[in-house]
């Protein structure tokens, strides 16, 4: 696929998240995809995850735990097999009732008209103070 249509197809999976299609963006995904966010003490959602099935508990989880209050995304850039998204995003923690933003980066590997791989980076800080609570 052309960049073009790598950067088309990231974008449609952050449409179907906005629109709470998770059933959309995991049929956006590869079989094998790798999905990653960083492992963080006293935080449920994190980690990696492998398959599709896996990319599923890791939303389970996250909408178990968190209700999203604000999700921007600002711009992708692509290039070659990799789909750059940069925006924001602002997050409640349901068990601490704490909320928490930070500005994002996903790296996106697109392989045969899939996403083969996702990883994230944010403001780990942030996040343990949500879950750490008061």
């Amino acid at each position: 696929m052309s960049e073009e249509e790598n950067m088309r197809l990231v974008q449609q999976a952050y449409r179907d998240f906005q629109n709470g299609d998770i059933q959309g963006v995991l049929g956006l995904l590869s079989e094998d995809v790798e999905w990653v966010t960083t492992q963080l003490s006293g935080v449920p959602v994190g980690g990696t995850y492998y398959g599709v099935e896996g990319a599923g508990r890791f939303f389970s989880s996250l909408v178990d735990t968190q209700e999203l209050r604000l999700f921007e995304s600002r711009e992708f850039v692509a290039q070659g097999e990799k789909v750059v998204a940069l925006g924001h995003y602002a997050w409640h923690v349901k068990s601490t009732g704490r909320e928490w933003e930070s500005d994002f980066a996903h790296v996106c590997v697109v392989r045969d008209g899939k996403i083969a791989r996702f990883q994230e980076y944010t403001d780990t800080a942030a996040i343990v103070e949500a879950f750490r609570g008061s």
